[in-house]
């Protein structure tokens, strides 16, 4: 069987895939699930073109390494057949791990771990699998490969990951201040001591880099309806597990309801292979299947937050500098409790508040580097003279109310 393949990606083209154990690897029903993930959670309700999946994304994240490798070898980096497939491997697999709606759950279905987590879970099944041919995949994407600059390109400030998805989310959701030169910042790239570093006339196509991500984390990532959509799927998850705990039933898919019924911490977790497998078996179609049953269910509170989602009546959501006033909730949560004859908790699940972050750049904690012309490297907030790259540098916190808008009708 003939297993170069190509695949038309409506961002960059054609994107060939590069060997048999790849081609297998994205044959994988844990790769194919992938297909049925949506990138971008809930946005399609504020942008509809954001339908693209992780399938998508990580397939585009495997076109930009195999053009980092090129580039570096190019320079002169020493980078073997074996480590180029290996790295292509750790940037192809490293969103496996993502559940249903990508990070709008990601909390939810399993507390307490992350898609990092669950991602090398699974890429050290399919080494088992694969018999032991994602070894050095592994130990890149875990950073304990001896070449540190192999696992940059995987996971840092400036990855193939973060290179595509700005490139992929700006396409596909309309936003073009997403929009970044992914293709000239990586010509620009080097290696200086075993670290990535980005040659200084390209310290422009970085300072936009950093703009662009900041930009497109509160028009895209974090937009008000956004948030107040992947609240509400949060919240249909939240009370759907609280009655199922309570020993009621509640129609949806045996992997679904395996993750409902029970109360499974992370060590758990990590420790079975069986919530590892049905986990596996998750994607965005449990979800909405569940939620179009529950529209019908007796309970009031999960009826009409499943077919407000469906429905996209949203929750109204003010995101402030400030806390919101404890009063207003108060008052809110009251009207709620009169309105719908609930009790406070039920309340809750009209009208609660929370917090959100947004930071495009962290100095230090694995550094955007650029390369002076004199052979300096420098930090990208020194190396730049704009004064803006220092305000990125702060962690921005901003503070989010949602409530049901027939409360203030």
């Amino acid at each position: 069987m003939n297993k170069k393949k190509i695949v038309n990606d409506p961002v960059y083209g054609f994107i060939s895939i590069p060997s048999d154990l790849v081609f297998d690897l994205i044959e994988h029903p844990y790769f194919q699930r992938l297909r049925y993930i949506k990138q971008l959670g809930m946005t399609h309700l504020v942008y509809p073109g954001a339908l693209h999946t992780r399938f998508h994304h990580a397939l585009g994240a495997m076109h930009l390494m195999d053009m980092a490798v090129e580039t570096l070898r190019y320079k002169g980096q020493i980078i073997t057949e074996a480590e180029e497939e290996a790295v292509t491997i750790a940037i192809l697999l490293h969103d496996i791990g993502h559940g249903p709606f990508s990070h709008a759950l990601e909390q939810t279905i399993v507390q307490g771990i992350s898609h990092e987590d669950i991602s090398i879970m699974l890429m050290n099944k399919l080494n088992k699998q694969f018999d032991g041919k994602l070894t050095m995949a592994i130990e890149i994407f875990n950073n304990s490969y001896h070449k540190k600059f192999l696992h940059q390109l995987v996971s840092s400030q400036l990855d193939m990951d973060r290179l595509d998805y700005l490139n992929r989310d700006s396409f596909f959701t309309g936003v073009s201040e997403g929009v970044i030169s992914s293709d000239r910042i990586i010509k620009m790239l080097n290696v200086v001591d075993d670290h990535v570093v980005v040659e200084e006339k390209g310290i422009y196509s970085i300072e936009k880099f950093l703009v662009a991500r900041r930009l497109m984390y509160w028009q895209v990532y974090l937009h008000k309806t956004v948030i107040a959509a992947e609240q509400l799927l949060c919240k249909i998850l939240q009370r759907a597990r609280e009655m199922t705990l309570q020993g009621n039933e509640l129609l949806c898919t045996p992997s679904l309801n395996h993750f409902l019924s029970k109360d499974i911490t992370k060590e758990m977790f990590m420790n079975s292979d069986e919530h590892l497998e049905i986990f596996a078996g998750l994607d965005d179609t449990d979800i909405m299947a569940a939620v179009k049953i529950w529209a019908g269910s007796k309970d009031f509170v999960l009826a009409k937050l499943c077919r407000d989602l469906v429905q996209r009546n949203l929750y109204h959501t003010d995101i402030t500098n400030e806390v919101p006033s404890e009063a207003f909730i108060n008052e809110l949560q009251e009207k709620a409790v009169s309105k719908y004859g609930l009790d406070i908790h039920g309340a809750s699940y009209f009208v609660f508040d929370d917090v959100v972050r947004n930071n495009a750049y962290k100095p230090g904690d694995g550094s955007i580097l650029i390369k002076m012309k004199n052979g300096n490297v420098k930090d990208i907030t020194q190396a730049s003279d704009n004064s803006n790259l220092e305000a990125l540098a702060k962690t921005v916190k901003k503070y989010i109310l949602c409530y049901d808008k027939a409360l203030v009708l």
